[in-house]
């Protein structure tokens, strides 16, 4: 399986146990509660594989860059949390550092 697809849906599971972690209201909520253990157990299993496939520097860049992205729009569009020009930009500067240091690496 290619790596890439591997680590992205590693990043989609980490981002659903995210925005389930808030909503596990201090994990006293039993399904979101689940939703957190299943979704983090899933992504670790599958970022540990796409890392015997691609280098550790651009496993971890794309899983926190497109994390902290999924994370921050799944909050904006599931709790009402604000998205404001500063984070835009925040983002878009994750996203370049992302690119660069694929590039960098020879992953493109």
């Amino acid at each position: 399986m290619n790596a890439f697809l591997i680590l992205g849906l590693a990043i989609c599971a980490e981002v659903t146990a995210t925005l389930a972690l808030k909503a596990a209201d201090g994990l006293t909520r039993p399904v979101p509660t689940v939703i957190v253990a299943l979704g983090y157990g899933t992504a670790l299993w599958l970022m540990s594989t796409s890392m015997n496939m691609l280098p550790i520097g651009v496993v971890y860049a794309i899983w926190a860059g497109i994390g902290m992205v999924g994370a921050a729009l799944g909050g904006a569009w599931l709790y009402g949390e604000p998205l404001n020009a500063t984070l835009l930009v925040g983002i878009g500067v994750v996203a370049l550092g992302v690119t660069i240091l694929a590039v960098g690496q020879g992953q493109h």
